[in-house]
């Protein structure tokens, strides 16, 4: 399966334009922001999640599948499969994420 879209988002990426996409597709949108090395490790969610990176890199497992996302790029997490995030950048990442 092919959970990401390059570059889906044009920089500079506003939580606004995000909103107004996902909104049309059913989806929340909001933001973490997490320092170098943040993990999140094993979640599993009842509905599909879309992720989108505003700056820095995150590096995500989903059902063994590992994507590196960068600014811009779409992330799709279907509902009920295993995944984690981690920061990989040298920076603070500021990401977002919405369910539907």
């Amino acid at each position: 399966m092919r959970y990401i879209t390059p570059k889906k988002f044009a920089e500079p990426i506003t939580r606004e334009g995000v909103i107004r996409d996902w909104g049309k597709r059913g989806y929340s949108c909001d933001v973490f922001v997490d320092p170098p090395g943040r993990e999140w490790n094993n979640f599993v969610h009842a509905t599909n999640e879309l992720v989108t990176v505003v700056s820095g890199r995150l590096r995500l497992t989903i059902d063994s599948e590992e994507i590196i996302a960068e600014p811009g790029d779409e992330v799709f997490i279907p509902k009920g499969i295993c995944h984690s995030v981690k920061n990989i950048s040298p920076s603070t990442t500021h990401w977002l994420y919405g369910y539907d």
